[in-house]
């Protein structure tokens, strides 16, 4: 069976390293053929982004450049409505076939799981990677909801060995970054280097991007 393939979906409004270095991590710690950079067209679970479609998929381009194993993967803006995560691994596995898949998700997005549009297939169609910080403890069976218990992988191997329905824990380095804290300190005209790749800022500079604007 083909290596696996990571999924990291988000609005990235704006992309940084925050997305980036774990994406990076998860890559080389699961032996991953790449990890699909996918921006959201709609998010169905949080405000609209204030930057435009446009933008966003460009500043992940360019985010991206020169990266190995990190691809943007358009497919959310191309298909348009809400950015269901479920339309989208559906996509994927119509490419992909019996390709493992590996959704790439934080903490709180696995623990607010089953509030997700369609939830219950998620797990058809992929793998679930868990990023935690160093220290986290893998919880007993018993912590996890009764649909988890029975898919935890013990090693990344084991990813490698079904298309889906795994579960994960990654550890991966924190980043005390967020994109809230980057567009404030856009609007108020802090520097913000260090959060985010160059070009990235430069493109967010040039463009005007979060000046002025409520965040």
């Amino acid at each position: 069976m083909s290596k696996p393939l990571g999924i990291l979906g988000g609005t990235f409004d704006p992309i940084h390293y925050g997305h980036l270095r774990p994406a990076q991590e998860v890559l080389r710690a699961l032996d991953l053929a790449e990890v699909r950079i996918i921006p959201a067209a709609n998010p169905p679970h949080r405000r609209p982004p204030l930057a435009t479609v446009e933008q966003r998929l460009r500043m992940a381009e360019l985010a991206v450049s020169g990266i190995p194993g990190l691809r943007v993967d358009d497919r959310e803006i191309r298909r348009g409505g809400p950015s269901y995560t479920v339309l989208t691994l559906e996509s994927l596995r119509q490419e992909f076939g019996e390709r493992p898949l590996c959704l790439l998700l934080g903490l709180d997005a696995f623990e607010g799981i089953e509030t997700w549009h369609q939830w219950q297939r998620l797990p058809d169609l992929a793998h679930f990677v868990v990023m935690t910080r160093p220290g986290w403890i893998f919880p007993a069976g018993e912590a996890l909801p009764s649909w988890a218990r029975d898919r935890l992988a013990r090693a990344p191997g084991d990813l490698a060995q079904a298309r889906a329905g795994k579960i994960y824990f990654q550890t991966v380095t924190p980043q005390d970054i967020s994109a809230t804290r980057i567009r404030e300190a856009i609007a108020r005209g802090e520097p913000v280097d260090g959060l985010l790749p160059p070009a990235v800022y430069e493109y967010l500079r040039a463009n005007r991007i979060y000046l002025n604007r409520e965040n």
